[in-house]
């Protein structure tokens, strides 16, 4: 059954009817109603195609969060052969809101590293919500330095509201994990692309995301903290939230034109959760085409481009 966000209650209404009325017609306990199914489609797409050409920043907060957006796992699924998943981060634990491993992409051996929020409750709970601890970022270096050592480019998948904030994380030094993953990605030599699928959330995303190119999906979102957080820290009131999503130019939209990430994937009608394979294959196309700009670059050129990236953010708006 498909999930609807407040803001598309309209679309929901005329996609119950639908739903009911080829319900009675299976059963055979209406007449033909071919016509009204057809003329309610109509309309049901024309109600959605007027609300996702004007949504607000809070509303592409929640397409961002939407539970049934294309996951880690299923990206990994699609676009990666022979996946071979690596655990632990050889220091404490394994943390399963940060997954990793290398597999090969169109034909390319690349390793692969992404949040995954989980697909229901258990799994939720088992990845943590996509929030990592610091065993997560330490698993990333792992793998990024292994990458590093092989020759192997490195694809980074985000999606999380943030690293855990939890006692236990900080005692076993979330900042410093997070500082140290951050570099893992500037120091390798090989290319590094970044796709930010659903939520970027402050260090946790960035931790991974500190890529030679950084991608999003057309309602993703990508900030420095949650607007609930914002709004808590500037007004002292979460149920700003919006406001601050407004002010804070989270989307991809706003984000291409400050440069800050270097292309904006474009989502079907209805969100990446209306036709998740179209979406991982637009993304994989995306990838393919940031790696070949990046060919016949030395390791050294390939540091000092990235380098060069993040140091330009912010001197010229």
């Amino acid at each position: 059954m498909r999930s609807y966000l407040e803001f598309e209650k309209p679309v929901a209404d005329l996609e119950g009817q639908i739903q009911e009325l080829r319900v009675l017609a299976e059963r055979g306990e209406a007449v033909d109603v071919t016509e009204e199914i057809g003329r309610l489609e109509t309309k049901a797409s024309q109600a959605l195609q007027e609300i996702y050409q004007k949504l607000t920043p809070w509303q592409k907060t929640q397409i961002a969060r939407h539970p049934d957006r294309p996951h880690f796992v299923d990206y990994v699924a699609r676009l990666i052969e022979d996946f071979t998943p690596l655990s632990g981060d050889r220091k404490f634990a394994e943390d399963a809101a940060i997954l990793g491993g290398f597999g090969r992409f169109r034909g390319q051996s690349v390793a692969v590293i992404g949040h995954e929020k989980g697909s229901d409750t258990a799994s939720r709970i088992r990845h943590n919500f996509g929030m990592a601890r610091p065993e997560g970022y330490r698993k990333a270096v792992r793998l990024m330095e292994l990458a590093d050592r092989f020759d192997v480019p490195v694809i980074s998948l985000v999606d999380t509201a943030g690293a855990y904030p939890g006692i236990g994380a900080e005692e076993r030094g979330q900042a410093e994990a997070i500082a140290r993953s951050t570099e893992a990605c500037l120091n390798i030599g090989v290319p590094n692309v970044a796709l930010i699928i659903g939520e970027g959330g402050s260090g946790g995303a960035i931790a991974i995301a500190t890529a030679n190119r950084v991608l999003m999906l057309e309602h993703a979102i990508y900030s420095v903290i949650s607007p609930e957080g914002a709004a808590s820290i500037l007004w002292r009131d979460p149920a700003r939230a919006q406001d601050a999503a407004t002010n804070m130019k989270i989307t991809a939209q706003d984000l291409i034109r400050f440069k800050v990430i270097d292309g904006v994937i474009p989502e079907p009608l209805g969100g990446a959760h209306r036709a998740p394979e179209a979406v991982i294959d637009a993304a994989g196309a995306a990838i393919a085409e940031a790696f070949a700009g990046m060919a016949g670059l030395s390791r050294e050129e390939v540091r000092r481009q990235r380098r060069e990236k993040f140091l330009a953010i912010g001197r010229v708006l």
